[in-house]
């Protein structure tokens, strides 16, 4: 158990979308031999606006036995891919709210040479999928750590589009992710795995 390669996957997710991603990451990075860590972000909405939407609240409820990311997870994990909906071209408040947490661990030197990566729902089309990972990897280049997207390094990736990262879009919460958008997610899941493995042997060596 010791020298797999630890893979921490941490999400928010509303009414569950994003959820199903990160539940297809895990499956993934855990066949691939990862030891895995699944970890919704703290819920900042009060309760009466969760209350509201029979979704929020139900999807509330199936997660309730996921723990919140710590800041000890990102220390733990030799990888760390990140899910979030899209709000206004960037994550939702409440991942940005956990990435403002990380500052006396980056001061520490404790992101560097990790591997990261991140996948991410709209609820419609062209609603900022790709801005949106492109401002989460912005955070990454100033931990220094190290940038795995899935590209086009396999077949699927030209139907999915997106070499940025895997990429859903759910008619606002209506759709849940097909087969493209779990194929790609698996995907960035092994990518990030197979380098994270290679970045921690090559630092051991």
């Amino acid at each position: 158990m010791a020298d797999r390669t630890k893979v921490a996957v941490i999400y928010y997710s509303a009414t569950g979308t994003t959820y199903q991603m990160a539940q297809a990451a895990c499956e993934a990075a855990g066949d691939a031999g990862g030891d895995v860590r699944l970890r919704k972000v703290r819920e900042l909405a009060p309760d009466e606006a969760i209350r509201s939407n029979s979704g929020w609240e139900a999807h509330r409820l199936e997660t309730q036995d996921v723990p919140e990311a710590q800041l000890d997870d990102l220390s733990w994990a030799d990888v760390v891919i990140f899910g979030t909906p899209t709000r206004y071209g960037v994550m939702a408040a409440q991942l940005k709210q956990f990435i403002d947490t990380t500052g006396p661990l980056w001061s520490q030197g404790g992101l560097v040479n990790k591997v990261f990566s991140a996948f991410c729902t709209t609820g419609t089309r062209h609603g900022g999928q790709e801005a949106t990972l492109l401002s989460l990897f912005n955070i990454f280049y100033h931990w220094g750590g190290i940038v795995v997207t899935p590209g086009y390094t396999d077949t699927s990736q030209f139907i999915a589009g997106n070499p940025y990262g895997a990429s859903h879009t759910s008619n606002n919460g209506e759709v849940a992710p097909d087969d493209i958008a779990l194929t790609a997610t698996a995907l960035t899941a092994r990518r990030a795995l197979e380098i994270g493995t290679a970045v921690k042997k090559g630092l051991a060596g």
